[in-house]
Parts: C-alpha cells; structure tokens; sequence
C-alpha cells in the first residue's frame, strides 16, 4: 500500500486498465481480465495504492476466507479478531473487520448479506477500507 499507480502498474506485471477517471482524487484499476470492476479492483486514492476489493469466489482473502462462506466461517478462521458491525444497506447484513494480526496498518473487511453469506471482501488501510461506497 501507498505506491502509485505507475509503481503498481510496474509490480502487478501485467496491464491495468482504468475503471475510472485517473485525474479524480480518487479511482480505481482493474487487472485487463476483469469484466465487471466490482469482481476485482485496486483502489487509488490522492495518488496512493490504498486498498483492493473482490466480488467474486474465485480469488482468497489472506487468511483463507472468500466469498460464498458463511460468518460462523470466517469466525473461525480469524477467531478473537473479526469485529462485526451493521451492514449500511442490506438487512441482516454485517461488516465483518479483521485488523493485521502482525500489528501492521492494514485491515481486512468482508460484507455479507442477510442470510450471513459472504458477498464481497476489501483489504487495505483506513480509513479507504472502511468505505462503503469505495470511491463514492
């Protein structure tokens, strides 16, 4: 976290396209095989790397959890250290907050829906991984 955008671009190693206007205080990259920017995104905030959000199954939150798992699931793996808050817009739903077991700055949020099911997952620092809206 904090390289910028050219720097990113350089360590990802392949094509990052844009999902937004790059000239905005804040934007996001997309990995060229991402069809839809909420399946897998870097965010970029005043020019600085600050989190990534994943919408989709197919990729691994550090610690094992993903999304389509339950909240008991991810209780377990990150046992003592997940925090729960109220989802802003869906029922039943919860912020699941898991901060850097290694004391870092750094900090892992999954969404889920009503029926506790992980929907989507974000890492990054505050206060960007705690937005709710992204870029909003």
């Amino acid at each position: 976290f904090g390289m910028t955008a050219d720097e990113a671009r350089q360590a990802w190693g392949g094509e990052l396209k844009s999902a937004g206007d790059e000239q905005a205080a804040c934007y996001y990259l997309t990995p060229e095989w991402v069809d839809v920017p909420s399946d897998f995104a870097f965010m970029f905030e005043n020019g600085k790397f600050v989190r990534y959000d994943v919408g989709t199954g197919r990729e691994i939150a550090p610690g094992g959890g993903k999304v389509g798992m339950d909240a008991d699931e991810i209780r377990g793996l990150y046992a003592g250290r997940v925090e729960e808050t109220p989802h802003k817009y869906v029922e039943g739903g919860k912020y699941l907050g898991v901060e850097d077991i290694s004391g870092g700055g750094g900090k892992l949020v999954f969404a889920t829906d009503g029926t506790g099911k992980v929907t989507s997952w974000r890492v990054g620092v505050p206060p960007q991984v705690d937005y709710v809206e992204g870029c909003g």
